[in-house]
Parts: C-alpha cells; sequence; structure tokens
C-alpha cells in the first residue's frame, strides 16, 4: 500500500505519545524504566534495521551532534551514558503534551518526508517549541520507521 499522509501524522503522534511515556516512566519508576520504554520506542518507532538512522537531535552539539546508533539515540533521550556525558535525557523532562504543527510533506514511492514544528509542554505547563524533519521508510511489514530526525530550535534575528 502506498504512504498516506495520515501515516505520517500518525507515526508523529505515537512518537509524541512514546516521549511522554518515557516522562512518566522516568517519575513514576525512575531511570530503569524510562531506558526501557525509551529503547523500545527506538525499536518501534526507528529504522535502525535499515543502517545509520540520521539523528541530529535539539540538544546536542560538538563531537556528538550526529547519532547515526541507537545507543547515541538512547542516550539522548535518557542520558546516563558515560558515552555521551553532555546527555541530560530529553525524554525524562516531565512531559505532558507533544503537538505538532505540519508545514510541507513529501511522498515517494516507500519513503516520505515530513517537515514542521513540534511543540513540547511540561508539567509546569511550559511550552517549547523546536523545529523539527522526519524522513520515514517502509518496512516490508508496512510499517513507516524513522530514518532522518532532524531537530533545531527556531532561529531568532
Amino acid at each position: 500500500m502506498p504512504i498516506k499522509e495520515t501515516d505520517l501524522t500518525d507515526v508523529i503522534v505515537q512518537w509524541g505519545n512514546k516521549l511522554i511515556a518515557i516522562s512518566a516512566s522516568y517519575e513514576e519508576k525512575g531511570i530503569e524504566q524510562a531506558t526501557i520504554v525509551a529503547s523500545e520506542m527506538l525499536d518501534r518507532l526507528y529504522g535502525f534495521e535499515f543502517g545509520p538512522v540520521l539523528f541530529k537531535p535539539t540538544l546536542s552539539g560538538g563531537e556528538q551532534t550526529f547519532r547515526t546508533t541507537k545507543q547515541g539515540a538512547l542516550s539522548y533521550f535518557v542520558g546516563h551514558d558515560p558515552h555521551y556525558p553532555a546527555d541530560t535525557g530529553f525524554g525524562i523532562k516531565f512531559w505532558r503534551e507533544v503537538k505538532s504543527e505540519t508545514s510541507a510533506i513529501m511522498i515517494e514511492c516507500n519513503m516520505a518526508m515530513w517537515m514542521g514544528w513540534v511543540m513540547f509542554t511540561d508539567k509546569d505547563g511550559d511550552m517549547v517549541k523546536v523545529d523539527k524533519s522526519f524522513g520515514f521508510r517502509k518496512s516490508q511489514s508496512g510499517e513507516l520507521k524513522i530514518v532522518l530526525h532532524h531537530s533545531s530550535l527556531p532561529y531568532e534575528a
């Protein structure tokens, strides 16, 4: 079946729900459970089985700006990895809500791209808005997997 725009938005909603689940796990049961939930998220939604995932998280820099392995992505979401000492765990920031707004979508055969904004709201009601691009590849089983994840803070003049 061809990829539809609703398929992309469904995966982005799943991604946001998983991020909230990582935060909830951290709050309720600690870092070990949050790490399990984050690892499951990466297995379910990211295409590491295809090869390196092009992952550029919002809060990364220097030699560790780009994360092409599951270990690098997992560290970004939950921290606590001595190989990535600057990571504080984006997924354990007490997120309560994740919303997205689409700017553009491109679909071609078994690949698709999404670009837009994602808004994260924490337990205090503070909101962070980031520019985000996702690239997806359809697996043989028909699931969309993230193979490109680029995120940055909006430019301010």
